[in-house]
């Protein structure tokens, strides 16, 4: 019997890519505000903020959705765990990274700005191109 390797898709052509690059567009957005009237500290501390939640949720989607197809079933379902377990671990390190080695820096705009770019994920049945049909 043929053992065959799961088929992998690009990271570009992910459905969860217009997701992350919605997030990345947020957070640029945001920065710059934060920069505009708040100052160059509130602007790349929100840079810090929207960079800890898109930097593992980009991680999440490459570890995740890597795979496709009904064979590679078990390999989806344990990328999707390593991809969810490093997702938390990745953004514990780059907090600690933060507020240990960012000077000065306005920690309400690393957590807004973490925040709304999280919140760009609750909007992503709307930015994903492929729908999911409903049984």
């Amino acid at each position: 019997m043929e053992s065959r390797a799961p088929n992998r898709l690009p990271f570009h052509r992910l459905a969860v890519f217009p997701v992350l690059l919605a997030q990345f567009i947020v957070l640029v957005l945001a920065a710059l505000a934060l920069w505009y009237w708040h100052g160059v500290v509130a602007g790349y501390s929100g840079l810090c903020g929207g960079l800890i939640a898109l930097l593992p949720n980009a991680y999440f989607a490459h570890r995740a959705f890597r795979f496709s197809g009904a064979r590679a079933a078990q390999a989806i379902v344990r990328s999707f765990y390593a991809g969810e377990a490093g997702k938390l671990i990745l953004t514990a390190v780059l907090f600690a990274l933060t507020f240990a080695g960012v000077k000065p820096l306005a920690p309400l705009a690393v957590f807004g700005v973490f925040v709304l770019t999280q919140l760009v994920s609750w909007f992503a049945p709307l930015l994903m191109k492929t729908r999911l049909s409903r049984p």
